[in-house]
């Protein structure tokens, strides 16, 4: 943390850990200081297993947009909250002055276990398009394994309708990715991506499943288990290839279009566990989630 002149912002970079039983399980950088060009927005990194591996990876060097876990979305009314490069139709991917950034407003609750605040949305000029609601929540499973409770509310600030778009809504067939995304920490371990009775990245790329889940082989070996909240029905993005990355997209291949002062609540539940697990094993694990209460509202 680096100390800037009073007149200033104090710190450069501020986070906060998140721990269970007194283990530090995750890292949330909610102040970051980062370039314009990767769309600053509060991450988490490092994400570990009860063990200590970390199953996060942030500004890899083939996509350094990509924050370990985080919200991030390609379009909203034009402004990019992705990072990178913008999709723009039969032009493709080219550079533009459209990076918003995701500033923290306030807190609501900041515990070991329980971190809550406001966010705003904001384009490179300033101006304000979305308040945000987030609330994470590190939750005890069995001996291996972790849950990290995420949700988020969207709330559109401006006075007109306001889009939420991918790079395949705007014609790159396949893009459709933008929401709750996590960039994963490969290594040398190969990486079986699984769902509900399907298995690959050929057949769970846009495919609505009740969860997916990422199985690493190798050293240090671990599982993410990605369940949305029931009745919540969306495409997954899912890459196994060059990089290992998974979200269920908020806008695959048609606009969500956004009514002023109203906007999506999403909520997504990612267990963390040691070991590389098989379907059966991450069944059980879906299951024993469901089965736990939902944490109290901060």
């Amino acid at each position: 943390m680096t100390a800037r002149p009073a007149d200033q912002e104090l710190t450069l970079v501020q986070a906060h850990p998140l721990r269970l039983g007194g283990r530090d399980v995750a890292e949330y950088v909610w102040r970051p200081h980062l370039p314009n060009i990767l769309s600053p927005r509060p991450f988490l990194h490092p994400v570990r297993t009860l063990a200590g591996t970390e199953v996060t990876e942030a500004m890899p060097p083939d996509h350094l947009h990509h924050l370990g876990a985080s919200v991030a979305v390609p379009d909203v009314g034009g402004a990019n909250f992705w990072g990178g490069r913008t999709y723009v139709r039969g032009k493709g991917s080219i550079p533009l002055p459209n990076h918003g950034v995701q500033r923290h407003h306030r807190w609501e609750a900041r515990t070991e276990a329980v971190l809550a605040h406001e966010l705003r949305w904001n384009r490179i000029d300033g101006s304000p398009l979305l308040r945000e609601r987030r609330r994470i929540a590190a939750r005890p499973v069995d001996d291996r394994a972790w849950a990290l409770d995420f949700r988020y509310s969207l709330q559109n600030l401006t006075e007109e309708p306001l889009t939420i778009a991918s790079p395949g809504v705007n014609g790159r067939n396949g893009a459709g990715y933008g929401g709750f995304f996590w960039r994963a920490r490969r290594g040398i371990r190969r990486v079986q991506i699984l769902g509900p009775g399907l298995k690959g990245e050929a057949q769970l790329h846009g495919a609505r499943a009740a969860w997916l889940a990422l199985s690493a082989h190798g050293p240090n070996p671990w599982t993410l288990v990605f369940i949305p909240e029931a009745g919540v029905d969306e495409p997954w993005f899912v890459r196994g290839g060059d990089y290992v990355g998974v979200g269920p997209s908020l806008a695959w291949s048609e606009p969500l279009t956004v009514p002023p002062h109203e906007g999506p609540r999403r909520r997504i539940i990612t267990v963390v566990a040691d070991g590389a697990l098989d379907a059966p094993a991450i069944e059980g694990l879906v299951e024993t989630v469901a089965a736990s209460p939902a944490p109290r509202e901060a």
